[in-house]
C-alpha cells in the first residue's frame, strides 16, 4: 500500500488553497468575535462575582474547548480518511472541507446528546455544580479524557472520544460515591450508564455488519468495474464516484459535529451554571408569554399528578423524596405526592415574575434545581411506565416535561459556536496519524472506491440515527469497524496487529479513563 499518499497526492492550485483557508479562517475569526462579545455581555449583565470565580470559569472553558479540539483531530480524521485514500479530495482541502461541515453540524445540533451524557453523573454533583466539588468534577473528567485521547492519538490508534468521556464520568461518579458512603444521591445512575454503554458497544458491531452487507449488495447489483478498483496512481476517481465519496465524507463530518460536539456543550453548560447561575441556570430567552404558558401548564400538570397521589401523606422534604426516586426508580404514592408539591411550588414561584429572566438571583439556583429534579422524575416515569398514567394524562405531563427541559436544558447559540470553532480547528490539526491508520493499516489491500463509500454511508446513517435518539456513539468505532467490514467482504484481509491494537485500545479505554478521572477527582476534591 502506498504510504506516501498523504504527501504525494495532488493538492490543487495554490490560489485555491489560499482562498479556501482564507474563507475558513475568516469564518472562524468572525465566530470567535461573536463568542467573546456574547460571553462578555452575559458576564457584565450578571451580578459581580469574586475574581477567582472568573479565573476558574476561564480555565474550565479552555479545558472544555481543549477537549473538543482534541476530539476534532482525533475523531474527525476518520471522516476524511476515505476521501484522501481514494484520491477524491486533496488532503489539505479535505480537512478544511470536513472542518467546515463539523462546524455546521455543531451549530444545528439539538442538545439532546449533551444532556443524555450528563444524566450519567450522580444527582448530587449536578445539583451542586457551583461548589468546589462541582469544579473538581469538571476538571477531573475533562483532563482525564484529554490525556487518554492524546495518548492514543500519539500511537495512531482510532480510540473513541465518546468512550473516553463516558469512562471519565463514571470514574468521577464512582470516586464521589466512595467519598460519600451511605449517600444514595452520590451514586452513578447505572441504568443510564447501561443504556449509554449499549450504544457504545453495539455501534461498532453495527458499523462492521452493515458496511459488510452494503459492499456485498453493491457488488451484487451495481456492475460498474471502476467502483471496485483501487486508485490509479495520483489520479482522482471517475466524476460520479468522486461525488459519491465527497457526499458521504460531508455527511459523516456533519453528523460527527451534531453528535460529538454536544458532549462538550453539556460540560460547558455545567461550568456556566456553576460560575454564573444568574445568567445560565435558567433559559433567559423564554419570553413573558411563554412564561405564562409554562405557569398554566404547570398548574394543569399539578392537578393531573394530584389525582394519582390521592391518599399520599405530604412529605416534609419533597426534593429529597424525588432524589431518592431518581436513584431507586421505585415510585410510591409519596413520590407522586412529592412531585405534586414541587410542581405547585415551581408554578407559584414563576408566576410571581413576568418571565424567568426576572427571577431574583437568590431564587435562581433553587428554582433550577427543583425544575431539574422534576424533569428527571417525569423522564424516568415515562421511560419505566411506572406509574401507569392514562394517555391523556401522560400527554399533559409530557408537555410539562418539555417546558421544564426548555427552561433548564438549553444551549445558548454562542456555546454552540465556541464548540464548533474548537472542533473545526481540531479537524485541521494533527489528523495524519489517525488517517494513516484507517487508510493503510486496517486492510491488507488499498481502499477501493466502493469500500470507502460503504464505510462512510454506514457511519453517516448510524451517527444520524443516534443523534435522533439522543444517544452518544463513537464516529471512530463506527467508521473504522466499517472499513474493516468492507475489507472482510472484499476478501482483502485484515492487518491483525492493527486490529488487535484497536481492540486493545477499545478494551482499555473504559478502565483507564475511569481510573484517571477517579484519581484526579480525589486529588482535586482536596484542592478545592
Amino acid at each position: 500500500m502506498n504510504s506516501t499518499v498523504l504527501t504525494n497526492q495532488p493538492v490543487g492550485s495554490p490560489a485555491v488553497r489560499r482562498l479556501s483557508l482564507g474563507i475558513f479562517g475568516g469564518v472562524l475569526l468572525a465566530a470567535a468575535i461573536y463568542v467573546g462579545s456574547q460571553l462578555g455581555h452575559d458576564l457584565l449583565s450578571a451580578p459581580s462575582s469574586p475574581a477567582f470565580e472568573y479565573v476558574l470559569l476561564g480555565i474550565a472553558l479552555l479545558i472544555a474547548l481543549g477537549f473538543e479540539f482534541v476530539n476534532g483531530f482525533h475523531d474527525t480524521a476518520n471522516a476524511v480518511a476515505t476521501v484522501i485514500y481514494t484520491r477524491s479530495l486533496p488532503a489539505t482541502f479535505a480537512v478544511v472541507w470536513s472542518g467546515t461541515f463539523n462546524f455546521l453540524g455543531v451549530l444545528v445540533s439539538s442538545g439532546a446528546v449533551a444532556y443524555t451524557v450528563l444524566q450519567l453523573l450522580p444527582i448530587n454533583l449536578v445539583l451542586n455544580v457551583g461548589s468546589g466539588v462541582g469544579f473538581a468534577m469538571v476538571f477531573a473528567l475533562l483532563i482525564a479524557a484529554i490525556l487518554w485521547n492524546l495518548g492514543t492519538w500519539w500511537l495512531g490508534l482510532p480510540s473513541s472520544s465518546s468512550h473516553t468521556l463516558i469512562g471519565s464520568i463514571i470514574g468521577v461518579g464512582l470516586m464521589n460515591q466512595a467519598m460519600n458512603a451511605g449517600n444514595a444521591n452520590a451514586a452513578v445512575d447505572w441504568s443510564q450508564a447501561l443504556s449509554v454503554g449499549k450504544s457504545l458497544l453495539f455501534s461498532p458491531l453495527i458499523g462492521f455488519a452493515l458496511a459488510w452487507l452494503l459492499l456485498i449488495a453493491l457488488k451484487t447489483f451495481v456492475k460498474v468495474p471502476e467502483l471496485y478498483a483501487e486508485p490509479h496512481g495520483d489520479q482522482p476517481p471517475p466524476f460520479w464516484v468522486r461525488c459519491l465519496l465527497i457526499t458521504t465524507c460531508t455527511g459523516v463530518s456533519f453528523m460527527h459535529g451534531s453528535n460529538d460536539g454536544q458532549k462538550g456543550m453539556g460540560l460547558i453548560m455545567l461550568i456556566l451554571i456553576g460560575t454564573v447561575p444568574s445568567a445560565y441556570a435558567l433559559n433567559r430567552a423564554v419570553t413573558a408569554g411563554e412564561t405564562q404558558t409554562f405557569v398554566s401548564v404547570a398548574h394543569h400538570a399539578s392537578e393531573t399528578i394530584a389525582r394519582y397521589a390521592q391518599g399520599a401523606v405530604p412529605v416534609a422534604n419533597p426534593r429529597a423524596e424525588i432524589e431518592k426516586y431518581i436513584q431507586t426508580h421505585q415510585a410510591t404514592p409519596q413520590t407522586l405526592g412529592a412531585l405534586n408539591q414541587l410542581t405547585t411550588t415551581i408554578a407559584d414561584q414563576v408566576a410571581q415574575r413576568p418571565s424567568l429572566a426576572d427571577l431574583p438571583q437568590h431564587e435562581v439556583n433553587n428554582v433550577r434545581n427543583t425544575m431539574y429534579l422534576s424533569s428527571e422524575a417525569l423522564r424516568l416515569m415515562a421511560k419505566d411506565k411506572q406509574p401507569q398514567f392514562a394517555a391523556e394524562d401522560q400527554a399533559v405531563l409530557d408537555n410539562y416535561h418539555g417546558l421544564l427541559d426548555k427552561a433548564t436544558k438549553f444551549i445558548p447559540t454562542w456555546v454552540k459556536v465556541a464548540v464548533a470553532i474548537a472542533l473545526g480547528l481540531g479537524t485541521m490539526v494533527g489528523w495524519k496519524r489517525i488517517v494513516r491508520t484507517v487508510g493503510e493499516r486496517i486492510g491488507k489491500e488499498h481502499l477501493t472506491y466502493a469500500q470507502g463509500a460503504s464505510a462512510e454511508v454506514v457511519a453517516m446513517l448510524t451517527i444520524g440515527a443516534a443523534d435522533r435518539w439522543g444517544l452518544p456513539v463513537s464516529t471512530t468505532h463506527v467508521l473504522s469497524s466499517g472499513v474493516a467490514g468492507t475489507m472482510t467482504a472484499n476478501g482483502s484481509g485484515l492487518q491483525w496487529p492493527t486490529v488487535r491494537n484497536m481492540l486493545l485500545a477499545w478494551v482499555l479505554t473504559l478502565p483507564v479513563s475511569i481510573a484517571l478521572a477517579g484519581g484526579l477527582f480525589w486529588l482535586l476534591r482536596h484542592v478545592f
